[in-house]
């Protein structure tokens, strides 16, 4: 089969391609993270005491930037894995994707608690201004 080595290196290629700019998209999504937080933090502000926002809700702010990276990051070691799938490349796509599921899934319960308490918040400051 030797027609098909033009082919393959072609799809190495691209393979690597894609795999750098859906890393490079994990890198940025996590500078935007972190830039996010500081920003909810008042720290580029100058204002880090005064009207901060709940801790928990800059953490689920950086949290959800990382989940998003590490969606770019597991998509680039799908990539990387479909290409030469080796025992490592193998296990690097594992740990990634449990990584991901695991923070996704604790990620998804911390927002949901986080804004029913806002909205019981809301709920309880409403009923004492009337």
């Amino acid at each position: 089969m030797p027609e098909l080595a033009p082919f393959e290196y072609g799809l190495a290629v691209l393979a690597m391609g894609i795999r750098l700019c859906l890393e490079s998209l994990s890198v940025l999504c996590v500078v935007a993270g972190l830039l996010s937080t500081l920003r909810l933090s008042g720290l580029l502000r100058r204002q880090f005491w005064r009207n901060e926002p709940p801790f928990t809700r800059i953490r689920l702010t950086f949290g959800g930037w990382l989940s998003l990276a590490l969606e770019f990051q597991l998509g680039a070691d799908i990539v990387a894995t479909t290409t030469s799938p080796s025992t490592r490349s193998l296990l690097q796509l594992g740990a990634v994707a449990l990584i991901r599921t695991f923070l996704n899934f604790f990620l998804a319960r911390e927002m949901e608690m986080e804004q029913r308490l806002e909205q019981q918040t809301q709920g309880a400051q409403a009923e004492s201004t009337h």
